[in-house]
């Protein structure tokens, strides 16, 4: 049974920082905690006040709120006029707050609404979109093409929710402990042991050195599968009869004259403005799930901040420095290379390029089976959102022979005249991180005036313990 304090404080108005706790009021009954038509927290064992916080803080106030507070628990600065040392060591976060950050980095919400309209598609429906259910974050067209990976003092993890499924029926009540245990099983363990990222210039930018991946901390790594997106940003032009040429070389590419009746082979976009377009959305896509999180710690009370002052080949593994084996993703340096091109983590997050795939048209075909295939978007067995959700999904523009052939003719001339798909951009990209630890508001108290950080972080030791 709840006290009279929780219930209270539950049956007021709900504005969550995090789309997981974004809502309207609870209504208590007998104990039974039940957010109308949406979430559920009593079936938490241990309810915490945190939690009960975290639910009630005004997405406002997180957003006037949020500050890069970095110094954590254990965390140092030697001189200066900020000089200060932690009289605290450094502290973990508990299995309940790094559940509930990372479901707001990268959670599933629900169904996606998919796009309903386009005329050059009609009476057929866009095919745009990449994966069934909707996140915390946006992705351009619904491509949803990055993971999750983070580290901490345990280990580093990937958590794989890029093709989850809503985890309640549609309209009915979540029940949060069910849905982060749903969470927490989709999570992969990589190695043991926080990720060694050596705190020198060519690893790490040096005004974080002193406070970037720190014990203590969880350090959330949002990765994208930009080889994909690539081959469904082609899938897009060639669906509204555009094309591509080769402006690196100048020239056109070959063989495309034969889908002159599909897309407009006169007036075709350049290659790398089309990557530099794929490379500026993912970036999008991955920096909003880190400031959704970011967004998240002000409720919390947590100490940390969205950066991108870590090297991404250290993370990834493809620094060559043996000591610093990060994620493990495998790399090739192409002749005339003057930075490795990473592919992905073999049987774990695999770039949509070989030599993960054996070809460019079987790296097609499997964006398009993740499309139509069992559990996507547009396969009508899928459940959705919708009053006639099998007829909506049925009703999806299918990617003929023709676009198919087509988009595998540039991508596979891309390959082939390059080395390397894409061409220009990377085939995974990581660039934007969030970090979060407890905060030692002893060094704010010291050097700051009042307001320096919120309530949430005065009080996140007793609301979370």
């Amino acid at each position: 049974m709840l006290n009279t304090t929780r219930r209270k404080l539950l049956g007021a108005s709900m504005v969550g920082a995090g789309a997981m706790l974004n809502a309207v009021g609870f209504a208590a009954s007998a104990g039974t905690l039940t957010q109308k038509g949406k979430i559920m927290l009593d079936k938490l064992p241990q309810l915490p006040q945190g939690l009960i916080e975290a639910a009630n803080f005004p997405l406002i106030e997180a957003i006037h709120g949020r500050r890069s507070r970095r110094f954590a628990k254990g965390a140092s600065i030697p001189d200066g006029p900020l000089a200060y040392t932690s009289k605290d060591a450094p502290e973990a976060l508990s299995e309940l707050e790094q559940m509930l950050l990372l479901t707001t980095v990268a959670g599933n919400t629900g169904w996606s609404n998919l796009i309903p309209h386009n005329r050059l598609y009609a009476p057929k429906t866009p095919n745009y979109a990449g994966a069934a259910g909707g996140r915390t974050f946006p992705s351009a067209a619904g491509f949803h093409t990055s993971e999750v990976f983070f580290t901490n003092d345990s280990g580093s993890y990937v958590l794989r929710t890029r093709d989850m499924h809503p985890v309640s029926t549609p309209g009915a009540d979540v029940d949060l402990s069910a849905y982060l245990k749903a969470h927490k099983s989709r999570i992969v363990k990589l190695s043991d042991g926080r990720m060694n990222i050596p705190s020198v210039p060519q690893h790490m930018e040096m005004h974080n050195e002193w406070c970037s991946n720190v014990p203590g901390s969880t350090l959330i790594i949002p990765v994208a599968d930009l080889a994909q997106h690539m081959i469904l940003s082609l899938c897009y032009l060639v669906q509204n009869g555009a094309c591509i040429f080769d402006d690196v070389n100048g020239q056109p590419i070959p063989g495309m004259d034969q889908f002159k009746s599909i897309v407009d082979v006169e007036n075709p976009f350049p290659l790398s403005y089309v990557e530099q377009l794929a490379l500026t959305e993912v970036t999008v896509e991955t920096s909003t799930s880190c400031y959704a999180g970011a967004l998240m710690l002000q409720a919390m009370g947590l100490g940390g901040w969205m950066y991108d002052g870590i090297n991404p080949f250290s993370v990834q593994g493809a620094s060559g420095d043996p000591d610093v084996p990060g994620l493990g993703f495998r790399f090739d340096m192409p002749e005339g290379a003057l930075l490795p091109h990473v592919t992905g983590l073999e049987g774990v997050f695999e770039g949509h390029t070989p030599p993960h795939f054996p070809d460019m048209r079987a790296a097609v075909m499997s964006v398009v089976e993740r499309k139509f295939g069992v559990g996507g978007p547009f396969n009508e067995a899928t459940d959705g959102p919708y009053k006639k959700t099998e007829a909506v999904r049925a009703n999806a523009a299918p990617i003929g022979e023709d676009t198919i052939n087509c988009v595998v003719t540039m991508a596979q001339y891309i390959y082939d005249k390059f080395g390397r798909f894409p061409a220009t951009v990377p085939a995974i990209f990581n660039l934007m991180y969030l970090q979060a630890h407890k905060l030692d508001t002893g060094f704010y108290n010291a050097h700051f005036d009042d307001g320096a950080y919120l309530r949430t972080h005065r009080d996140n030791d007793q609301n979370w313990s």
